[in-house]
């Protein structure tokens, strides 16, 4: 390469504060030409790897990312705080082919060409062999996870396996069935998992993809895979679409695969529980967080989400306001559903003595934030009506954020959205127990993660779980264990289709909490209806994007669309 034009390329990379430790997106892509990229004399592969850092921009990240909101809002947890936003095309049934928020379709297979075009020439640089070796592992494994962002949207898709194709290819290829999509995304994350960084992973290494995540992409695959939607239950009446929207028939082993792929992580050895839930998202490097997309230190969650009510230097949008019915989720402290009578709830102290998850989950009226109190009662600093953009259920969301009740304004943090981690590991490995009839077992494994929220043991030591609970009460406390254990991580919404209940829990009221003062200072709660969602069978699976279909007529669309 001409010395005075590698000079100024490099340079160039240095510039956009690129390292090779983080993966830190950068644009525009494709802005150096291929033939400079794979260079015979760049013995330190400076373009290849940034070729290989461009790549890792297609993993999607969670925070507000549909349309500026997030997934949950389209999963009855949230509503977006500006009104007939994209994501609500999920629950009031506008989606269609020609208007999916959230196709991926298009990155995805962009994402899986640039790993093929990465893999077929990363040899020619001469970079160590084990560098070479760890990369190639790094990029197969972003393939597969791209590869299972289709499979859980549409059930299987055409698999293209190494191959870079040109203009003068058929591309008119037919879709792979469910199971052999699974089957690819299994093998090549058992091929490439000794190739990944080891753990424990040291900072020189942090950023890059640990062997755990191509267990936790294996866990959670052959999860959805044993799930009633894929495991024989699929909706579809048409014979075509039954082997590609799962598989044709239930097999109960199935969960058994799920148990064992997670319990290879567990046996790691490695990954814990962090001890507060309140650090997890803002400390960098810790041992509950498998892989996250990777970003610089900023304060876009606070400034997109927190109450509205503060203005400069600590202003906010309030773009995310999470419903009632997600608050209605979360357990008292003692571990008891708040419908039960013994839980001592009190509806008109309603987040007196709950779960401290909620607390660090959603913004509720009297919460201190920045040395105030959250105001979120009609007319209060952070609901003051009128035009402007906030609350709509009387609550925003705080997860994410940092601690600064006792801060004036905000400061950068991390902000680097979980992808894994290992709370949905020990719940993954507690549903797969329970539906493989260990139900005991399996309650073992929901302890350990109520015991890290702050839930209270009781006198026999079941945090809240009752005694001789059955197989069927267990799998309602699992399902809303992730409910508010992942909350806004992007679980939600897959969940309700894997576990096939979408036609109950996504459809109904969304409500919202009215706060009113009395004469006596006190404050008045009133839940009340803010919108009412729709769901009709053909959501389990979305549709294939319509101009997909026009220019692959092999292609077999979803039912319903």
């Amino acid at each position: 390469m001409n010395k005075k034009l590698y000079t100024s390329l490099l340079l160039l990379v240095l510039s956009m504060s690129w390292t090779g430790c983080e993966r830190v997106e950068t644009e525009p892509r494709d802005w150096i030409k291929e033939d400079l990229v794979w260079d015979e004399q760049d013995k330190n592969a400076t373009l290849a790897i940034f070729f290989l850092n461009d790549i890792y921009n297609y993993i999607p990240t969670g925070f507000n990312r549909i349309g500026g909101d997030f997934l949950d809002a389209g999963a009855g947890d949230a509503l977006p705080s500006r009104t007939n936003r994209p994501v609500e095309y999920y629950t009031n049934g506008i989606i269609s082919v020609l208007n999916n928020p959230d196709p991926y379709w298009g990155n995805s297979y962009a994402g899986i060409r640039r790993v093929n075009i990465f893999l077929a020439n990363i040899d020619k640089v001469p970079a160590t062999p084990a560098s070479i070796v760890t990369w190639k592992a790094e990029a197969r494994f972003i393939r597969a996870y791209l590869y299972f962002e289709l499979l859980k949207r549409y059930g299987g898709v055409p698999l293209i396996a190494d191959k870079v194709f040109t203009i003068e290819d058929n591309l008119a290829l037919p879709r792979n069935t469910f199971e052999e999509c699974v089957n690819y995304i299994v093998s090549e994350c058992d091929a490439i998992k000794g190739n990944l960084t080891p753990e424990p992973v040291s900072d020189n290494n942090w950023g890059k993809i640990p062997r755990g995540a191509a267990i936790a992409l294996k866990a959670r695959l052959l999860l959805y895979a044993a799930s009633p939607l894929f495991n024989g239950g699929g909706v579809s009446t048409n014979a075509n679409l039954k082997t590609l929207n799962g598989y044709a028939t239930y097999d109960a082993t199935r969960w058994q695969k799920a148990l064992d792929a997670n319990n290879e992580l567990i046996n790691l050895n490695y990954y814990a529980l962090q001890a507060s839930y309140n650090n997890i998202f803002t400390v960098k490097k810790n041992t509950e967080i498998i892989l996250s997309k990777q970003g610089s230190n900023n304060t876009s969650i606070e400034s997109l989400n927190a109450p509205i009510g503060y203005g400069s230097p600590a202003a906010s949008q309030g773009l995310t306001s999470p419903t009632q019915n997600l608050v209605d989720a979360f357990p008292m402290n003692n571990g008891l559903e708040i419908s039960n009578p013994l839980s001592g709830y009190l509806p008109q102290n309603p987040y007196k003595d709950r779960d401290p998850r909620l607390a660090l989950t959603v913004f509720f009226n009297g919460q201190t934030w920045l040395r105030r109190s959250v105001e979120t009662f009609e007319g209060g600093k952070d609901k003051p009506g009128g035009n402007i953009v906030q609350t709509r259920t009387g609550y925003y969301l705080r997860k994410f954020m940092a601690d600064f009740s006792n801060n004036t304004t905000y400061t950068n943090q991390s902000h680097n959205f979980a992808l894994f981690r290992y709370a949905e590991i020990i719940l993954n490995a507690a549903e797969a127990l329970n539906e493989l009839d260990k139900t005991e077992d399996a309650v073992k494994r929901v302890i350990e993660v109520r015991k890290r929220a702050g839930i209270k043991a009781g006198t026999d030591n079941r945090y809240g779980i009752k005694a001789n609970i059955t197989k069927d009460e267990l799998r309602i406390l699992i399902q809303n264990e992730r409910r508010i254990e992942l909350a806004f991580e992007e679980h939600r919404f897959w969940d309700l289709r894997r576990w096939k209940i979408g036609e109950t829990a996504l459809s109904g009221a969304v409500m919202g909490m009215k706060i009113t003062t009395q004469a006596n200072g006190t404050f008045n709660y009133s839940p009340v209806q803010i919108s009412n969602m729709v769901f009709t069978k053909r959501l389990y699976y979305m549709p294939l994007p319509y101009d997909e279909t026009l220019k692959n007529p092999s292609l077999i669309q979803n039912e319903g669309w």
